[in-house]
């Protein structure tokens, strides 16, 4: 098993919630987590047909059985299970006593907010970081076959083909169950509007278009995108809101929680065609604002990312809060760096002044570097760099 970093923010917060909750895509690995976290507490699957049914018919009865806790996976399927929940905990409190873990973003997040509101820690887990597969020893040999592959567990821990498995998932977890859960009549309508995002990954989100180019009308679109949204599918990176210039554009750039669920949703079947795709680019963005995310969520940390775009175009990918201070980080798949690469940097360095931090290039290149004041950041180092930067703002 690969270990994961977000193992200790579980077990920090376990110190002071009575109710831990692991929510995340599905196949993420949340299950693994708990148990192997906590390897001690009793595991209780609702999916289990029988289970569920006692949860449903006799949550008192269940819950009484477990004075001292238990695991309850994929808890969504009996929410009114929670609000028992609720009051065991309340009885009878005692830190880290249920680890409860659910795919449905939609579902969970509206019943543990009604029902354990101040007795939930909460932990979104995405799939793995390139950290966590680096310390594992088992990352891609290069960054093409990274893109590709992705960084889903079950592509880690089983003997399957990226593009079988990613099928698979597209076809039961976005095309069933998501489906589902809008009531989606049109099957075709719903598959092109989720390939139609992968393809503007990295873009700025105009609705309007993605509801032409897809056929159904601007509210559906919406209402698709915010439940994508809310399953963590996708992820609407918002422009930063400090009136550095007030000529700066308002709308969100759209990406996807798995470079490599989005390259297959492109068509991208293997690592030759993935070298010469015109989303190369895109994807490689996509990857590094990853990492970032994951390097805060997966620390219980509020995702404190951004991007910042002026009317004339000029542009830096990512912006990460820290300390008061905004880190402005720009992202080029390319191994070989050009001027203009730090166009967008040096525009913003001017226009914000004391309130940045020392800028970085992220790059598809294997050379550490560093330009003026920029630090040029191949993309393989990107873990240690984020991991120095953490360790340097938790320091005394």
């Amino acid at each position: 098993m690969i270990p994961r970093t977000a193992a200790s923010t579980l077990l920090r917060l376990a110190k002071g919630f009575p109710i831990l909750a692991i929510t995340g895509p599905r196949q993420t690995g949340k299950t693994t987590l708990a148990r192997s976290t906590f390897p001690e507490k009793p595991y209780l699957s609702l999916e289990d047909p029988d289970i569920r049914a006692l949860a449903a018919e006799d949550p008192r009865g269940l819950l009484s059985r477990y004075p001292t806790g238990a695991i309850l996976d994929e808890v969504q399927r009996v929410p009114a299970l929670l609000s028992y929940l609720q009051t065991q905990v309340d009885a009878h409190p005692q830190p880290g006593a249920f680890v409860l873990t659910g795919s449905q973003q939609l579902d969970l997040s509206s019943a543990l907010s009604q029902s354990l509101a101040g007795r939930v820690g909460l932990l979104n887990l995405l799939p793995f970081s390139l950290g966590e597969l680096q310390a594992a020893g088992c990352p891609p040999d290069n960054l093409d076959t990274l893109l590709w592959r992705g960084l889903y567990p079950p592509l880690y821990d089983r003997d399957l083909a990226p593009g079988d498995w990613q099928a698979a998932y597209v076809s039961t977890f976005v095309e069933r169950d998501l489906r589902q859960l809008l009531a989606v009549r049109d099957l075709s309508a719903f598959q092109r509007f989720v390939r139609m995002c992968a393809a503007r990954i990295g873009q700025l989100l105009n609705l309007s278009s993605l509801a032409t180019d897809c056929g159904i009308t601007h509210n559906t679109a919406g209402a698709w995108l915010s439940v994508l949204e809310a399953s963590h599918l996708v992820f609407l990176l918002r422009p930063h809101h400090r009136n550095f210039n007030k000529r700066l554009v308002k709308t969100p750039k759209l990406y996807f929680n798995d470079p490599g669920l989005a390259a297959w949703l492109l068509g991208i079947r293997d690592t030759g065609q993935m070298a010469f795709h015109p989303s190369r680019g895109a994807l490689f963005e996509n990857l590094v604002f990853l990492e970032c995310l994951k390097d805060h969520l997966h620390r219980g940390l509020p995702a404190d990312l951004h991007f910042w775009r002026d009317s004339a175009g000029l542009e830096v990918d990512l912006l990460r809060e820290q300390h008061g201070f905004l880190h402005p980080i720009e992202i080029k798949s390319g191994q070989t760096l050009a001027t203009d690469f730090f166009a967008g940097l040096q525009r913003w360095g001017l226009l914000s002044g004391t309130a940045a931090a020392a800028p970085w290039l992220v790059y598809g290149g294997d050379q550490a570097l560093r330009r003026g004041s920029t630090d040029i950041i191949p993309w393989r180092d990107l873990p240690r760099r984020l991991l120095d930067l953490d360790g340097a703002s938790q320091a005394p």
